[in-house]
C-alpha cells in the first residue's frame, strides 16, 4: 500500500532561513525539501551560532569521519578513520579558539573549506556552481566533492586521505527546519548514498576505497542554525543495494525533532526522497552500544536492526563546550518502503548510528 505522505510543508523555492537582521527564524523558512533550498543568512548573538560540515564515507571495513564547524567560540577540523575488522583508529582533531580562518558559506557547497596548521591540512572543495547560483540550476547538474587532508598519524606516520564523492543530476537529499522556536532553530542537510572512491594511505599502508575494492558510499551532514545550549540527538544513516536490485540510503533521526513538527526521516531510492514525517522509535542501549540498534516507523515505512562492528566513542569536555557520542559502524538489514508501497529489503548494508549528548 502507499505510505501516507507527511505533513510537513514542502518547499519548492530557495528562501531565506532567516529574518532579514539574521536574528530569528524566518516562518516561511518552516519546512522540508528535496533539494538544499534555505540560504543561512545567520547573523548576531555570537555564541549560539552553529555552522558545521560533516562528510563520512563508508567503504567495507573502513570507515572516515570529516568535520570541518565554526561554533562561534571555537573553529573544529578534524580527521578520523576506524577498521571496522581490526578496531584500529586513528586520525586528528584540531580546536581554534575563536573560530579564527573558519569560513562556512550561507550556501553549503558553494566555496572551499580550508583549514591548515602543523598538525593538519584540511580541504574540501566541490565543482559545482559558486555561491551567486540558483540552488536549482546546481542541484541539475553532476556534482564532485573532493575530500583531501593530510596529517601525521600519533604513532609518527604520515597520513593522507583523497576522496571524491559523486552527487548525480536529480539526486536527492533530505533538507529540513527544526524549529524549536524562532530564537533556536536548525536547517540540515542530509545527503546519503552518494558514490565514492579514492584512497587512505597511513606510511607505507594504502587503502582503496570504492572501485576494485567494493561499494563505498558517502555521506553529507550540513548544520545551520542556532541550538540549544543542551542537545540530544539520534541520526543514523548509510546505503546499500535491495533485494529490488534499487540503490537505497537511510536517513533517521530522533530526540532533538520531538514535539517540533518536523523530523530528519527518510529513505532514497534510487535517487529520490520518500519523506516521513512520523517520529520513529528507537531501541538500544547507551551502556552496551555494541548490541544491535533498531530503528522502527510505527506507521509501517520502515523497520532497520544496525549491527555495530566498531563504537567511535568520543567524550569531551573543555569548559562551556561538553559532549559524548556512541556513533556505532556496521550494517543495517530491515525493510523500507518507498512513497508508491514498495518493498525494499536490505542485507548488510554499510552505515551508522549515534547517540549524541552535547552542552555548547
Amino acid at each position: 500500500l502507499p505510505v501516507e505522505p507527511t505533513h510537513e510543508p514542502e518547499l519548492t523555492a530557495p528562501i531565506d532561513l532567516c529574518t532579514p537582521d539574521g536574528t530569528r527564524l524566518n516562518p516561511a523558512a518552516r519546512g522540508w525539501s528535496r533539494i538544499p533550498l534555505h540560504r543561512a543568512n545567520l547573523r548576531g548573538r555570537w555564541g549560539r551560532t552553529k555552522r558545521w560540515d560533516y562528510w563520512a564515507i563508508l567503504a567495507g571495513d573502513l570507515a572516515i569521519g570529516l568535520v570541518y564547524a565554526d561554533v562561534d567560540y571555537l573553529g573544529l577540523a578534524s580527521v578520523w578513520w576506524g577498521d571496522l575488522a581490526t578496531g584500529r583508529t586513528g586520525g586528528v582533531d584540531r580546536a581554534v579558539p575563536g573560530a579564527i580562518g573558519f569560513h562556512l558559506p550561507d550556501h553549503p557547497g558553494t566555496v572551499p573549506l580550508r583549514h591548515r596548521d602543523r598538525r593538519l591540512e584540511l580541504e574540501l572543495f566541490d565543482d559545482g556552481p559558486g555561491p551567486g547560483a540558483d540552488p536549482r540550476a546546481r542541484a541539475n547538474r553532476a556534482v564532485t566533492t573532493r575530500l583531501r587532508g593530510r596529517w601525521t598519524e600519533r604513532d609518527g606516520r604520515a597520513a593522507e586521505l583523497d576522496v571524491q564523492v559523486h552527487r548525480a543530476a536529480g539526486q536527492e537529499s533530505l533538507n529540513v527546519v527544526i524549529p524549536w522556536d524562532d530564537r533556536r532553530f536548525n536547517f540540515t542537510t542530509k545527503a546519503q548514498a552518494l558514490p565514492a572512491e579514492g584512497v587512505l594511505r597511513l606510511g607505507s599502508e594504502e587503502r582503496r576505497i570504492g572501485g576494485d575494492a567494493g561499494p563505498a558510499w558517502g555521506v553529507l551532514d550540513v548544520g545551520r542554525g542556532r541550538w540549544p545550549y543542551s542537545t540530544r540527538w539520534n541520526w543514523g544513516g548509510g546505503a546499500g543495494v535491495a533485494d529490488t536490485g534499487a540503490v537505497v540510503g537511510i536517513q533517521v533521526g530522533g530526540k532533538w525533532t520531538e514535539g517540533t513538527g518536523f523530523t530528519e526521516n527518510g529513505v532514497i531510492v534510487d535517487g529520490r526522497l520518500h519523506k516521513v514525517g512520523r517520529e520513529l522509535e528507537w531501541s538500544y542501549s547507551w551502556d552496551r552500544p555494541m548490541d544491535p540498534w533498531t530503528v522502527r516507523d510505527p506507521g509501517g515505512a520502515l523497520e532497520l536492526t544496525l549491527t555495530p562492528r566498531l563504537d567511535k566513542h568520543g567524550r569531551t569536555d573543555a569548559g562551556v563546550l561538553r559532549t559524548e557520542v556512541h556513533q556505532v559502524f556496521g550494517t543495517w538489514s530491515g525493510w523500507v518502503l518507498d512513497e508508491d508501497g514498495g518493498r525494499h529489503v536490505l542485507d548488510g548494508a554499510q552505515g551508522f548510528a549515534e547517540e549524541s549528548r552535547s552542552r555548547w
